[in-house]
């Protein structure tokens, strides 16, 4: 046995204090979790109080349940703005969301400061058939001001049953006054997949990422192919104003384009919770030119989606600078009808990029020329929402994005272009870029039906 060993011993059974280098950091360690411990518990003890002079002193009578939701939603604001408490009325309506049916305006919208700021109008709804943008903020509901209401109760007043009308009285920057905005609610069925052939190009509008959305886009590619009477010149795969939904459908949407490869990996708070996620053998589109258009209003799921076919160089990506939403969302059952809907992980791109802030950025940048006031209309993303996720990888682009030449391709104005017969300047200049990619499908150049979709 070793001499310094005895030694060790010796003092320790001598009841002699062993020399500070060898007494480990345990006890210091367990005294600051034990000093943290009380203060937490301090603080609870804190909240209870102030809980019970609430419940014994304010003027009007309160509610229980009211007061311990509104500390817990208080709790979940504190983070970010996509972590939130659902109780059994919000439970449900995100499910009538997330089949995508119920009644109401197809609005999706965010709390900011008190009012509400729309995100995202959804296509083919009455919200974006009657002009409402994203950007734009809902002050009155029938002229009654709903201003330091919750985002809740806001939702609740604007949808109803189909056929009832509702007037949204809207702010939009840029414009000196406010105007009032009549609406007929519909029953919102999101057809999360819609398609179109324009000369031989399949154009794939994705609008949502709900429970059907990756086996609806597999759909459209065999409905195209069979359409066009053999493979079309490529696709345009439009994910504008899409605000995003299920991760595991933004995978197989990716998917279906891709033969190998990452897709979207996820980040947790330890260094090893990491998943990924890969695309299986089998390209639906075979291999044909594929372009991608996003916007301001393209989150989430859709810039997975976006990120994914940008990175493994098997789609140009068009447009303006996505929304930046890089956060995973987890729902956390509590109760049968309540769960918390809490962050849980980053994702990143193929690459490693996270689009947490920045978003992707196009890799051909294209104005919506067609809108008269894209200019004037200031963008709303990610960055512009109170205590939103800080990406620290974060590259400064403004550099680049300083570019006081005006490009030559992007001068014509929304009444010329109105002329022309061109609502859609963005994908119509998609399918311009299209048809030199890949050449009208010539009939002679037709081909079999593709394969049956992986599964």
């Amino acid at each position: 046995m070793p001499k310094s060993l005895l030694r060790s011993i010796a003092l320790l059974a001598a009841g002699a204090a062993i020399p500070t280098m060898l007494i480990p950091t345990v006890q210091s360690a367990r005294a600051a979790e034990s000093d943290k411990a009380s203060d937490t518990y301090h603080q609870l003890d804190q909240f209870m109080n102030v809980f019970q002079k609430i419940r014994s002193d304010y003027v009007d009578k309160t509610d229980d349940k009211a007061l311990i939701k509104g500390a817990i939603d208080g709790m979940l604001a504190s983070l970010d703005p996509h972590s939130s408490y659902l109780d059994a009325h919000d439970f449900q309506q995100m499910k009538l969301t997330t089949d995508g049916n119920y009644g109401g305006l197809g609005l999706t919208v965010q709390a900011e400061d008190g009012v509400v700021k729309v995100v995202t109008p959804t296509e083919d709804t009455p919200a974006w058939r009657a002009g409402i943008k994203s950007g734009d903020y809902i002050t009155h509901i029938n002229g009654k001001l709903i201003y330091g209401t919750t985002l809740d109760d806001a939702v609740d007043q604007m949808r109803g049953d189909p056929g009832t009308k509702v007037t949204l009285t809207i702010v939009r920057p840029g414009r000196d006054k406010p105007f009032d905005v009549p609406l007929v609610r519909e029953n919102i069925v999101i057809k999360p997949v819609k398609w179109e052939i324009k000369n031989h190009i399949g154009i794939i509008n994705i609008n949502s990422f709900s429970k059907q959305t990756g086996a609806d886009t597999r759909a459209a590619i065999a409905a195209i192919t069979k359409a066009n009477g053999g493979l079309p010149t490529g696709y345009v795969i439009d994910l504008r104003d899409d605000p995003g939904g299920l991760l595991d459908q933004a995978i197989e949407t990716a998917d279906a384009f891709l033969d190998h490869g990452e897709i979207v990996s996820q980040r947790g708070r330890a260094k090893d919770d990491i998943e990924r996620y890969y695309a299986h053998p089998g390209d639906d589109a075979k291999g044909l030119p594929v372009i991608v258009l996003v916007n301001a209003g393209s989150a989430s799921a859709a810039e997975i989606v976006a990120g994914a076919l940008q990175d493994q160089r098997r789609a140009l990506v068009m447009g303006e600078r996505s929304f930046g939403k890089g956060s995973v969302q987890t729902l956390l059952p509590l109760t049968e009808d309540t769960a918390l809907r809490l962050t849980t992980a980053r994702y990143y791109t193929p690459s490693g990029r996270s689009v947490q802030e920045g978003g992707i950025q196009p890799d051909v940048m294209v104005p919506q020329l067609s809108d008269p006031d894209y200019k004037d209309r200031p963008k709303f993303r990610e960055n512009d929402l109170r205590r939103h996720l800080i990406n620290e990888a974060k590259v400064d682009d403004s550099v680049l994005e300083a570019d006081d030449k005006t490009d030559p391709r992007f001068t014509v104005t929304a009444d010329a272009l109105k002329k022309q017969g061109v609502t859609d300047f963005q994908l119509h200049y998609a399918l311009q870029t299209m048809a030199r990619l890949g050449g009208p499908l010539a009939p002679a150049a037709k081909v079999a039906l593709a394969a049956p979709a992986k599964h």
